[in-house]
């Protein structure tokens, strides 16, 4: 009995410190790539910086740099540039 206990216990454990805020994130960035707009300062996930200049059903069209203009699916944005730059700075402090 006390094997089930235990049993049950880590699951309960592992779900609240692993599975439960991996969704939470998950959800955040499915939310935010819903709600792009142009001009947001976005990193994909293979790390450009841009701009968002045109938004699509499923793509991007991020400004990296004057003149130089790439598509994007939505999927590849991993997160606001404004973002990054709290969460450095935060680091920094």
């Amino acid at each position: 009995m006390s094997t089930i206990i235990m049993m049950v216990l880590l699951f309960v454990v592992f779900y609240f410190f692993m599975i439960r805020p991996q969704q939470k994130k998950a959800k955040d960035a499915r939310k935010f790539r819903e709600t792009l707009q142009k001009g947001t300062r976005i990193v994909t996930i293979g790390g450009l910086h841009g701009k968002v200049v045109e938004v699509n059903d499923k793509t991007v069209l991020v400004e990296v740099t004057d003149g130089v203009k790439l598509r994007f699916e939505k999927s590849a944005v991993a997160m606001d540039n404004t973002m990054q730059l709290t969460e450095e700075t935060a680091k920094n402090a």
